[in-house]
């Protein structure tokens, strides 16, 4: 298994997005809050210097006059050396003094109190915070309006911003490092009953089929009973391989010992005579081994869950007809009489023409064996179906199942292996068509009906 695809980098991948997003968002927060924090401080000294200056403003001459205290702009001088800059406004806009001619602000202040207005400009290429003090004398015989505005460039609220940010910072990546940590030794713990469930199942003998006994949480627990309903089935599986492999050894250890034993008895013999009837009856007896051996190996095809064949599209008729032909002179020997019944049209089917062939050749086979006179084998369509009936004496409807077992047979003192209606119904699964064994149309004898899905082709 590639290393990309473990249940332990994908869920710490899953995990790890979310945070990096959270922990993105909460680096800008961070960052937003660093700005406005060193807003807040240094609007604070706006505010003070601009107080300070609007304390100094007198009335003299029918003028406004200002003695400037040097204290009021040196509490805007950081060590980051910003620019600063006042001037004082009268209320027509006109300039009575100050080291720049500072813009005003737009915004309408309220009434007589004092009002204090903050913005950004952009002056002069200078990248300004301007404070505007809106204000008048308060003199008993002058109320003249004024405006006292104050500027400073942001070397030093960026700096302090930046250094807000990264106290912030460290905060937070000490906070990412510990969620991390906590995050690979929590994914470690939930995937801690899963190794052990890995091991469990390591530790196994491989002969073993037993169920799996282990405590786990309750989503592993659902995955171990799955297992163990697999390890039922292959017990049930294996016990059935088991039965079906006894079986046939039995099956296959009479037919040889009867060919041991004839060969030996013939070999005690001196007339050519014997030694004749004895052949003959070693090739009939190989003649039956070889049958049941053809016939225990498409058993075991059949059985195999893995095996899935191609189903093509096959006329029913002619597979019928050429299955009679193939079987004709053999049955004629035993004074059986053979015919085919084909339906009026085609008849369309997906299925495997050999396999078909030796359904219909095992139905014969055993029809012929089992006493039957007289065999038809039919072809209907709507829906198609293959139909074969003959007049022996049937087998009794609370038998019907049992007969679909390997090695099952209905009667003992008649030669077969058991194991043709058993093929008969493996042949059926794989093409998906129904079997179906009933009494001939008189009620006598047996007949036995394969019944193909109607949408075919």
């Amino acid at each position: 298994m590639k290393r990309g695809d473990s249940l332990y980098r994908r869920l710490l991948g899953w995990l790890l997005l979310p945070l990096l997003g959270l922990g993105s968002l909460i680096l800008i927060q961070a960052w937003v809050d660093a700005r406005r924090t060193a807003d807040r401080a240094f609007d604070r000294l706006l505010e003070a210097a601009s107080l300070a200056i609007a304390e100094q403003v007198q009335w003299q001459d029918d003028r406004l006059w200002l003695d400037l205290p040097p204290a009021a702009l040196e509490m805007l001088a950081t060590d980051a050396e910003e620019r600063v800059f006042y001037s004082l406004v009268d209320g027509q806009g006109r300039l009575i003094t100050g080291n720049a001619e500072l813009p005003g602000d737009p915004r309408q202040g309220p009434g007589d109190a004092d009002t204090l207005l903050y913005r950004h400009i952009d002056w002069q290429g200078l990248s300004l915070r301007l404070g505007v003090r809106r204000t008048r004398l308060e003199e008993w015989r002058v109320r003249e309006p004024f405006e006292v505005r104050v500027a400073h460039s942001r070397e030093g609220r960026d700096a302090l911003a930046a250094r807000l940010w990264r106290a912030n910072l460290a905060m937070i990546l000490a906070m990412a490092a510990l969620a991390t940590v906590g995050l690979l030794l929590a994914i470690r713990a939930a995937l801690t009953p899963l190794t052990r469930l890995r091991r469990a199942i390591r530790a196994r003998d491989p002969r073993t089929l037993a169920p799996l006994e282990l405590s786990l949480p309750r989503e592993l627990a659902e995955l171990r009973d799955t297992v163990n309903e697999l390890l039922a089935r292959m017990r049930r599986v294996r016990a059935n391989q088991e039965r079906f492999i006894g079986d046939a050894s039995h099956q296959l250890r009479t037919p040889l010992a009867g060919l041991s034993a004839r060969a030996e008895l013939a070999l005690r013999q001196d007339d050519p005579t014997r030694w004749r009837e004895a052949l003959v009856a070693m090739q009939a007896t190989s003649a039956r081994t070889a049958r049941l051996a053809v016939q225990l190996l498409s058993l075991t095809r059949l059985a195999n869950p893995e095996y899935r064949p191609e189903l093509v599209p096959l006329e029913l008729n002619a597979i019928a007809r050429q299955a009679v032909r193939d079987h004709w002179a053999s049955c004629h020997r035993q004074g059986v009489d053979l015919g085919v019944e084909s339906a009026g049209g085609e008849v369309r089917v997906r299925g495997i023409d050999w396999l078909l062939a030796e359904a219909i050749g095992n139905l014969i086979d055993n029809a012929c064996r089992y006493g039957g006179q007289r065999v038809t084998v039919q072809v209907q369509d709507a829906p198609p179906r293959l139909v074969v009936e003959d007049d022996g004496p049937g087998i009794p409807s609370q038998r019907r199942l049992l007969m679909l077992r390997p090695f099952h047979r209905d009667r003992e003192d008649v030669e077969g292996s058991g194991l043709g209606l058993a093929i008969v119904d493996g042949i059926a699964r794989t093409h998906g068509a129904r079997l179906q064994l009933s009494s001939g149309h008189d009620g006598r004898g047996l007949s036995v009906v394969l019944q193909f899905p109607g949408d075919t082709p």
